[in-house]
């Protein structure tokens, strides 16, 4: 009988073993796998038109896309998602065991920026995660890196993958949901909350890749698609990426913008909620690359430093001193930012984004935009060849971790290093800002005095000299592209006499 039952058992772990293997071969596209035999397939949504009532609605820039070569459109997506439930413990490591759970009906919404003419596609995709956290939509990694993702020629997509987008929040800044602002145009979508919204980001990634009837890219090929999300959206993609991922194989990089130290819930309200740790690493098994892109910001007050991890040939981290969570740029003047002129190198003090927030002290106003140009060159170059981005330094932290070491000026030492920081016009900081809204993200903006200018550097000539060794210093450790290093240096005898009425 015990010889009988063991081949029994044989028996059955065999034939567990095919139908295993039955259902997942043929789901690699020849990476390693992190589950035996292949990974699960991914579903493929229906994709809709809206309907023809009224204008598309995400605030992204003031400029015409179709005087840069771009055009716009919109889909709906429907289908059926899964909720995720683990099947181990999810550690600090990111080392997380998943399967699919509870499903659900959903139908949202996509919008998608591609160039006109297939000849200036470079085959990348580039799909954002949109961020919620002011009880709407917005687009930061798009309002950061737009100029260079258009500039590269990457097509970019936006996707609803969170209810509040949808539906609204009680908390929101402003009553700017779809269904608010257009419900003749959104009414018809459905989301079945945010435990869902995984396998929503994945299946928007099949549409795109594998099209079923409508293609969203209409006949360009996505072959390489890699994931963007910014502040909460960048702790849904770190969950994404530790649990997500190794199901499903379905992006081939993924850009983590600005996140804190810890991951969004694996699920929440209203399913049982499965928490994450409080600070969470990518894990280090990855098969695509993972780039994290930090601001000062989020190193100290949002607690990155909780989560730093040694940098991989898959991993990569960058922090950048002079930066804030959300600057001048991403949400003000990068909206006008259609051909990298020279104006956008400027530094100024500004208190108000857009006239609905208004900050007490001038917001951060540094480089940011320009070292994600970078990286999202970067990492489209690491994704397609396989060569990583340079190693950044990291930002130096005093002993007791409570703030960063200074500069004589008071700018941050370590991370990359810009002409911002190294031939500055200003105190340029991460810190909590106050005010209403989000101000506490935005950092501080501090000018030099027209005295302090000219003790610094003499005179205009010298401080061009300087913006100038600093800016090609920036380049040739591979933090700047040099195209921005010439918008840079071309703006430095300007933003002189603007801080010297000219002297």
């Amino acid at each position: 009988h015990i010889a009988m039952r063991n081949v029994l058992t044989n028996f059955r772990a065999l034939i567990s073993a095919i139908v295993l293997g039955t259902l997942l071969a043929g789901c690699s596209d020849g990476k390693d796998s992190f589950i035996p035999g292949g990974f699960l397939p991914i579903a493929n949504p229906l994709i809709s038109m809206p309907p023809d009532e009224g204008d598309i609605s995400l605030l992204t820039h003031s400029f015409d896309l179709g005087s840069v070569g771009y055009r716009q459109a919109e889909y709906f997506l429907e289908g059926t998602a899964s909720a995720f439930t683990n099947t181990s413990e999810l550690g600090m490591d990111g080392f997380w065991s998943a399967e699919p759970g509870e499903q659900a009906e959903y139908k949202t919404r996509i919008v998608v920026y591609s160039p006109i003419d297939p000849a200036d596609f470079n085959g990348n995709v580039l799909v954002e995660w949109l961020n919620v956290t002011a009880g709407f939509e917005t687009p930061p990694s798009w309002g950061t890196g737009q100029l260079e993702m258009r500039r590269g020629g990457s097509v970019w997509v936006g996707v609803s993958t969170q209810l509040i987008g949808i539906e609204g929040s009680p908390r929101a800044l402003l009553p700017l949901h779809l269904k608010a602002v257009n419900p003749a145009r959104y009414g018809s979508l459905v989301h079945p909350g945010d435990s869902f919204s995984y396998d929503i980001f994945s299946q928007v990634a099949q549409a795109l890749r594998n099209p079923d009837g409508i293609d969203p890219l209409e006949g360009l090929d996505a072959e390489r698609i890699i994931a963007y999300g910014e502040s909460q959206s960048a702790g849904r993609l770190t969950t994404y990426v530790n649990a997500i991922q190794p199901l499903y194989n379905t992006f081939d990089g993924f850009m983590i913008h600005s996140r804190g130290d810890g991951a969004s819930s694996l699920a929440q309200d209203p399913l049982a909620s499965i928490p994450t740790p409080n600070a969470v690493l990518v894990r280090t098994d990855v098969s695509v690359p993972v780039l994290t892109f930090e601001t000062e910001t989020d190193v100290l007050l949002l607690g990155y430093v909780a989560a730093r991890q040694p940098d991989t040939d898959l991993i990569r981290a960058w922090e950048v001193p002079g930066t804030a969570h959300g600057d001048y740029y991403t949400f003000v003047s990068g909206r006008n930012d259609d051909v990298g002129d020279p104006v956008f190198a400027s530094v100024v003090e500004e208190t108000s984004v857009l006239g609905f927030i208004t900050c007490d002290r001038p917001m951060n106003n540094g480089p940011h935009h320009y070292v994600f140009n970078r990286a999202v060159r970067a990492l489209n170059t690491w994704v397609e060849t396989g060569t990583p981005p340079a190693l950044s330094p990291r930002l130096e932290i005093n002993d007791d971790g409570s703030d960063y070491i200074y500069d004589d000026f008071g700018n941050a030492l370590g991370g990359i290093r810009t002409p911002y920081v190294d031939a500055p016009s200003a105190i340029l900081r991460g810190e909590e800002n106050t005010g209403n809204g989000f101000c506490f993200l935005f950092g501080t903006t501090s000018l030099f005095s027209a005295e302090l200018m000219a003790s610094t550097y003499g005179d205009e000539a010298g401080f061009v000299e300087a913006v100038t060794t600093a800016t090609n210093n920036a380049v040739a450790a591979d933090f700047l592209l040099q195209e921005d290093a010439d918008a840079i240096i071309a703006w430095a005898p300007e933003q002189w006499r603007s801080q010297t009425d000219g002297e």
